[in-house]
Parts: C-alpha cells; sequence; structure tokens
C-alpha cells in the first residue's frame, strides 16, 4: 500500500475592521485578507468622512476659514490653527507681538499634553484596559478647564488670529497653568507604575508593531512614528517658529521602532511640553497679544508659501497660494495623519490580528484629519 501525500490549501478569507468599530477610532475602513489568524493584507479605506476643508478655504475669505482650522485634527485643534495663521502671516508679512507667541506656544503645549493623554487612555482601552483612561482623562479636563478660561471652548479651539491671539491670559490663567505642571510632574510616575511597568501592557507592546526608519522615511511618517522609529526630527528644532527657538527642551527618540517606543516618545513629550510652558511663563513678556492695524479682510500680495508645524501627531503643514484677492487661490494642507496610516499596510502584513490593532492604536490616527 502506497502512502499519498496530502497537500493542504490554505484558504484566506476577508473581513472588515470598521468603518464603524472602536478600534479604528473613526469612519476607517480597514479591508483584511486573513490566513487563520494572520494578516495577509490591510488595505485602509478611507474618505467616509470627507468634508472639503482645503476647497473651504479656497472659497471664504481667510479670517471665516479659522474655525475650520479647529475641526481638521480636533485632539490637537490648536497647532492646526497655529499652522494656518503662521503661514497667513507669512504671506501677508504681518509681525506677531513677542507675548502673542509666547501665549501661542503656552496654549498649544497644553493641547499637545492633552492630546496625548486622549491617546494614552484610548490606546489602553484598545489593549484591554479600562482604569489608566480614568486617570488621562482627568488630567485632560484640568487643561481642558484652562483652556476654556481663555478660548471659550474644550475641544475645536478657534483662538489664533492673524496677528495674535483675540485673548490675553490672565493671572488666573497663569497662576492654574503653574498648579497643573505640578501636579502633572506628580503624576507620571504614578502613570509609568500603572502603565509602563505593567507586564500586560509589555507583553502587548514591547517588540510588537515594529516600524523601520527606512519605512517611515519611505512613506513620509513623522511625529512620535518617526522618533519611536529613531530619527529625531521634529518641526520645532528643525525648522523653528514662533517662540520655540527661545527655549530649552529636548527630542525624545527611541531606536526599538515598536509600539513601546511610540508609547514612551509621548509620555517624555508630556514632560519636554510641561518644560516649555514653564519657560514660557517664566519669562513671558508684556506688551499687547495683536499686532497693530491688520486689516479684517486681508488681501495678501500674489505669490505662495508653505508653513509647517509640529502637532502632536507629527508634521502639519499649510501651503498657501494668493492671487491678491481676499481669499485664497489655493489652500493645500499636508495631513501626518494619512502619511502615517500609508505604512500600516505594509507593516501589518504577517501579523496577527491582535497585534495589528496595537500598531493601529500605537500610530494614533485622527480618521477626520485624513478625510479633511
Amino acid at each position: 500500500m502506497t502512502n499519498e501525500a496530502t497537500t493542504i490549501h490554505h484558504e484566506t478569507f476577508i473581513i472588515n475592521l470598521g468603518p464603524q468599530h472602536p478600534a479604528t477610532h473613526g469612519v476607517l475602513r480597514i479591508k483584511l485578507t486573513m490566513d487563520g489568524e494572520y494578516i495577509v493584507d490591510a488595505e485602509p479605506v478611507i474618505g467616509y468622512g470627507h468634508r472639503m476643508h482645503e476647497k473651504m478655504g479656497e472659497n471664504r475669505p481667510y479670517a471665516k476659514f479659522l474655525p475650520n482650522t479647529g475641526r481638521i485634527d480636533y485632539a490637537c485643534a490648536l497647532s492646526n490653527g497655529h499652522g494656518y495663521v503662521c503661514a497667513v502671516e507669512r504671506l501677508a508679512g504681518i509681525i506677531v507681538p513677542e507675548r502673542a507667541e509666547f501665549i501661542r506656544v503656552i496654549t498649544t503645549e497644553l493641547n499637545r499634553i492633552a492630546s496625548h493623554l486622549l491617546w494614552a487612555g484610548a490606546f489602553l482601552v484598545d489593549l484591554g484596559g479600562f482604569t489608566p483612561l480614568l486617570y488621562t482623562f482627568d488630567d485632560r479636563e484640568a487643561i481642558l478647564d484652562l483652556l476654556e478660561s481663555v478660548t471659550g471652548a474644550r475641544l475645536t479651539f478657534c483662538y489664533f488670529r492673524f496677528g495674535g491671539v483675540c485673548n490675553d491670559i490672565d493671572e488666573d490663567f497663569i497662576e492654574g497653568a503653574k498648579r497643573f505642571i505640578t501636579r502633572m510632574r506628580s503624576r507620571m510616575p504614578m502613570y509609568h507604575s500603572l502603565i509602563t511597568r505593567n507586564i500586560i501592557f509589555r507583553g502587548r507592546c514591547e517588540g510588537i508593531g515594529e516600524i523601520s526608519a527606512e519605512a517611515c522615511r519611505r512613506y513620509g511618517a513623522t511625529g512620535p512614528v518617526l522618533r519611536g522609529s529613531g530619527v529625531s526630527y521634529d518641526v520645532r528644532k528643525a525648522e523653528p517658529y514662533s517662540a520655540y527657538p527661545l527655549f530649552d527642551f529636548d527630542v525624545p527618540v527611541y531606536q526599538e521602532g515598536d509600539c513601546l517606543a511610540r508609547y514612551l516618545v509621548r509620555m517624555d513629550e508630556i514632560v519636554e511640553s510641561l518644560r516649555i510652558i514653564e519657560q514660557a511663563l517664566g519669562r513671558l513678556p508684556e506688551g499687547p497679544v495683536m499686532a497693530e492695524k491688520v486689516r479684517t479682510s486681508l488681501q495678501p500680495s500674489e505669490g505662495y508659501c508653505y508653513f509647517n508645524v509640529e502637532s502632536a501627531r507629527g508634521s502639519f503643514g499649510v501651503r498657501l497660494v494668493s492671487d491678491g484677492s481676499d481669499t485664497a487661490y489655493r489652500l493645500k494642507l499636508r495631513s501626518p495623519n494619512f502619511s502615517n496610516l500609508s505604512l500600516f499596510r505594509e507593516c501589518a502584513r504577517g501579523t496577527l490580528l491582535p497585534d495589528a490593532l496595537a500598531l493601529l492604536g500605537s500610530l494614533d490616527l485622527v480618521i477626520p484629519e485624513i478625510d479633511r
């Protein structure tokens, strides 16, 4: 009796992750081709929430686009507004008072911390842990209380103006910010005990979702994703803007390129943002918070410019083309989330589904900024 070789044919199947799934944090759909529990392909499908922000910026005066900036990346809205007003100011030749530049940095860094806290809490929920969310949101609420006192909003901020900011900060804000710095620094050891040194968390993140520096360069990834892969690039250092050149701070970098490295980058960035805010509060100059004689309806001379800032998710860029009218001829926004998402397909291949979800969460995606 002869033995016949048995050939096993692997069959793949397709499942949808999203577009309405909590792990995608928005209307993102990922078409997964699976071989058992392993991912053969992961195709992101975007466009479910397209709102045409860029076209809206080309169909209304410059100032009327300001509220849109807070609705692009709502988790770090002030960074978007900062990039847009700086681009228009460069195009129109507007000089911003020093006090206004300091206030912009203070409020933007507070918003960066709030964004990282939001991510950390949500990331742990993705991995199956709920308790850290309660702590991160508690600290985030303290920031939102501060920002609300000067901006009037808690999420979609529209605080910056061409030539400065719409409201000055008072002593109550300054003292509240100092108290928050003390509070947040005292909380960092607790976060490292609760999360960083948690054996279950490390098992889900250490050596998982590795992204090489070369892959980051190919896809144009920036922010904590790039710095977690060993590349020390931060727009605030590489192309200094606003008052950032006046402050001393470090750029956290980790070489491992895994989910844990990206987590550690963001936690270290919270500490560095506290340093920046403390320095800015200690050296806050007197003076106006708005430039003089800035027209309500700007009409920059013909020309174009590009301005990029470091948002919580990476390099956010604004390209403006002016034809001399009060409306931009062309507005193009450079989305860090789009580039960071683009590398997911390549890096998810061959991984287990739970590990791919950890990788996806570690990218810190805000889908409305992709579908802008």
